[in-house]
Parts: C-alpha cells; sequence; structure tokens
C-alpha cells in the first residue's frame, strides 16, 4: 500500500473521530458553541482532505 494511501486514510479516520466526538458533545449539550465549532471544522478538513488524498492517489504501484 502506497504511503499517500496509508496517511489518507488515517486522516479519514481522525476526521470520522472528530466528527463523531462533535455529534456527542451536541447530542450531550456538555459542548460550548466554541468548542463544536472547533472540533466540527477540524474533523470536516481531516475527513476530506483524507478522501481527497485517498481518491487522488494513483491505484497503480
Amino acid at each position: 500500500m502506497d504511503l499517500k494511501k496509508i496517511f489518507g486514510t488515517v486522516l479519514t479516520l481522525l476526521g470520522i473521530g472528530g466528527l463523531i466526538y462533535t455529534a456527542i458533545l451536541f447530542a450531550n449539550e456538555s459542548g460550548t458553541t466554541k468548542t463544536l465549532i472547533v472540533y466540527g471544522v477540524l474533523g470536516a478538513i481531516f475527513f476530506f482532505s483524507g478522501v481527497g488524498l485517498v481518491r487522488n492517489t494513483s491505484g497503480k504501484s
């Protein structure tokens, strides 16, 4: 497996984790608005950059 795909997968998983954590904080009403925005934006950035990296990496070795 290519190093770029591994890094893209890690970024995608971190992004999913950040978005899930944001959803948990939102559901429990324990997070402030600033906290929800920071975790949500970072999770979205990691997720979309990871997906883009995996998509743009060619499948040829």
